[in-house]
């Protein structure tokens, strides 16, 4: 090797070490051997129509699953009510818990080629299980639970991952931005859909023809989406997924990085399921009430539009450690929540900031997979958290808000804490020069 030649590949390799957010897992040869012979075209019709389909794909997604506050509220005033929060609740945390548990599977299968499959498929069975929820009768928990938490929470489940991860094969170096765009249709979705589940359902069209209405709506935008979305060719992965998964138990920081989600996921559907129940306890005029979900998720579009945008300067993991200790302190702050006023600004604080850690989510996953052909099965074992009806058990039917609050606070920090500790390993491991 020539001298020059060792010159450049140490400056380079120094480079690298002192750069805190270049200290992920390094591509392998394959990987950059594909990436260079076909990159992402960072634009173009297909790209961007993609990224519409995507889009739409979230507004239908966890943006239907956000609105389940208003489920809550109905089912526990009205529909069910012969049974406790914390049982009802369960509907709620059953379909987080699979939409999320379930990319366990739908991971793989997308980076084997199998993305209009699952898209389709999933698909199918969000429309099927909100068609199938409108004939429903008061008093069938059992069926409500079956329709509204297992069959949507499996048709979500199988798409959610996919029409994230295939952004990656359409951008490059604005991939934080759009994927934070993407995700912005989670929020609007929480926005639009309560406003119509409250009107529908409280109003003079009743459960049945109000769920039907939203499936429907639903089911158009989900048909729109699975049109626009377009995959590129990739490399199928080399390894297993059972090889894959014992590769990335190996790798300290993303292991902090999944229990930091893990925890932080835990607490984070508690003021979205109960800001609307919990406003109304307190006397806080109904119709207000229903709004309160509409002033969160406004809040929470205009904080997943702009993360990508502030994360290109601070950093996708600086940027989150800041947004998951405010979303932890402004937990535990619900339990002032008494007026208009602190509706208000818990709303919006805890929107925007919830907002940023949930568009920084896929990112993050992304600047520490060494190839992307493996990007499905990671977001995979990332997102395989438990999600369970924990806070709705603490608050019991004496409603004592305190309890879940300051629960759901502290877990949250703590889950902001295992942010903390990565960026403290990769500050250290940049100071001594080794590579994680």
């Amino acid at each position: 090797m020539s001298m020059k030649s060792a010159t450049h590949n140490t400056f380079t390799t120094n480079k690298k070490l002192n750069d805190p957010e270049e200290l992920g897992p390094i591509p392998s040869s394959n990987s950059q051997t594909a990436c260079s012979q076909s990159g992402p075209p960072d634009g173009g019709f297909q790209a961007w129509g993609t990224v519409f389909g995507c889009f739409l794909m979230q507004f239908c997604c966890f943006g239907y699953i956000s609105s389940f506050g208003v489920y809550q509220d109905y089912y526990t005033r009205i529909y069910l009510t012969n049974y406790p929060p914390s049982t009802i609740s369960w509907i709620g945390a059953l379909v987080s818990f699979l939409a999320d548990n379930v990319t366990l599977i739908s991971g793989p299968l997308y980076d084997r080629g199998w993305f209009y499959h699952l898209v389709i498929v999933g698909s199918l069975l969000q429309s099927l299980s909100l068609f199938a929820l409108s004939f429903a009768k008061p008093g069938q928990f059992y069926m409500i639970f079956m329709v509204q938490g297992v069959l949507s929470g499996i048709g979500i489940g199988i798409m959610y991952g996919p029409s994230l991860a295939i952004v990656s094969q359409h951008f490059s170096r604005r991939r934080t931005l759009v994927m934070s765009l993407v995700t912005s249709g989670t929020p609007l979705g929480s926005m639009i859909h309560p406003i119509m589940l409250n009107h529908l359902l409280n109003g003079t069209v009743g459960f049945a023809r109000g769920v039907r209405a939203s499936a429907g709506f639903v089911s158009a935008l989900l048909l729109i989406a699975c049109l626009f979305m377009r995959t590129r060719e990739l490399p199928v992965p080399s390894v297993s997924y059972t090889a894959m998964a014992r590769k990335c138990s190996r790798e300290v920081l993303f292991i902090l990085m999944t229990v930091g989600f893990l925890l932080c996921q835990t607490s984070y559907y508690f003021p979205i399921f109960y800001l609307q129940l919990d406003s109304i306890k307190h006397g806080i005029d109904v119709h207000f009430s229903f709004y309160s979900f509409v002033i969160t998720n406004a809040a929470c579009v205009t904080g997943r539009c702009t993360a990508g945008m502030i994360a290109t300067y601070t950093g996708v993991l600086n940027f989150t450690i800041a947004c998951a200790v405010a979303c932890s302190a402004i937990i535990m702050s619900m339990i002032a929540l008494s007026d208009v006023a602190s509706v208000v600004v818990l709303g919006l604080a805890y929107g925007y900031f919830s907002g940023v850690c949930s568009a920084l989510i896929v990112p993050l996953v992304t600047e520490f997979t060494p190839d992307l052909s493996e990007l499905g099965a990671r977001m995979g074992i990332c997102f395989a958290i438990i999600c369970g009806p924990i806070s709705g058990a603490l608050l019991g039917s004496q409603y004592r808000w305190w309890i879940p609050s300051l629960f759901s606070g502290l877990i949250s920090l703590v889950g902001s804490s295992m942010f903390v500790v990565m960026r403290l390993m990769i500050y250290r491991r940049g100071i001594n020069g080794h590579h994680p």
